[in-house]
């Protein structure tokens, strides 16, 4: 890789754009345990940037610091070239920033449609009335959603199921109907909290393929928790490695295979 202020290009040629966003000296805790013990790295427009680590390393914590869900009693949050003030998790989703969850947060009672539609609220101006009475700019707001919701729908192939209950699903594809609910509120950073977890093989081969269609053809910014080493290393344009609450590498997959501190907590063995 290429690596200057302005961005990088891969190994396969794509530019990668400047810095998105910037994590500054990130120490979080709670009580008197540290989650998080002053982390730096960035994310670039354009990128697959991963985070890794073993089990409590402090990988989801650094997400819902990213998200909004915590507030670091040290450092910064940096987006867009401005310094982000503490904000409630739904005004970091205006800001153009989505998530999907480590554990499925979606709504079991409803359709698959019914629940990708609720990833359009931050989209929605129009008031409770406005919308009750669905005229004017109301109609032409739903009818907008709805169409966005087609498309995602249609973009992760799940047509099929749109008018399904949620909890008549099997566990891979709740997984997309989480993704198309996030993709569908249109965002420039996509958190991705271990979109493999629990999958099979075709199911894990599925959603790379996603992730990495939703990369080129969106555009989005993506940055994801795995623990699958070889989804991580295939995906990913650089990788963030924590441990114990502490930043131990960071570099492109090639850096971090061969980085001796990440083989010795995480990898195990060096894969060259």
């Amino acid at each position: 890789m290429l690596d200057d202020s302005e961005g990088y290009v891969t190994t396969d040629g794509r530019k990668i754009g400047g810095v998105v966003m910037e994590m500054k000296n990130i120490t979080l805790r709670f009580g008197g345990v540290v989650a998080i013990k002053d982390i730096s790295f960035d994310i670039r427009e354009g990128e697959i940037r991963a985070i890794i680590g073993p089990n409590g390393a402090g990988k989801s914590s650094m997400l819902n610091v990213i998200s909004g869900f915590y507030v670091p009693q040290e450092g910064e949050v940096w987006f867009r070239g401005a310094k982000r003030p503490p904000m409630k998790p739904y005004e970091v989703a205006r800001q153009g920033i989505a998530r999907t969850f480590q554990n499925i947060a979606l709504f079991e009672g409803m359709t698959v449609l019914d629940n990708v539609m609720t990833g359009r609220l931050t989209q929605m101006s129009q008031n409770i009335f406005t919308q009750a009475l669905w005229k004017g700019k109301a109609e032409k707001e739903e009818v907008e959603n709805r169409e966005m919701a087609e498309k995602i729908i249609d973009f992760l192939e799940i047509q099929r199921i749109r008018k399904t209950p949620v909890s008549r699903l099997p566990y891979g594809l709740k997984k997309r109907v989480e993704l198309a609910r996030a993709l569908v509120a249109e965002p420039k950073l996509l958190l991705l909290d271990e979109p493999m977890a629990g999958m099979n093989v075709e199911e894990k081969e599925d959603m790379s393929r996603f992730i990495l269609d939703v990369n080129d053809e969106f555009g989005t910014t993506i940055a994801l928790i795995e623990h699958d080493m070889g989804v991580v290393m295939d995906l990913s344009d650089r990788v963030v490695v924590m441990d114990y609450g502490k930043k131990i590498g960071d570099g492109t997959p090639d850096e971090v295979r061969r980085n001796q501190d990440v083989i010795d907590a995480y990898l195990g063995v060096a894969h060259d």
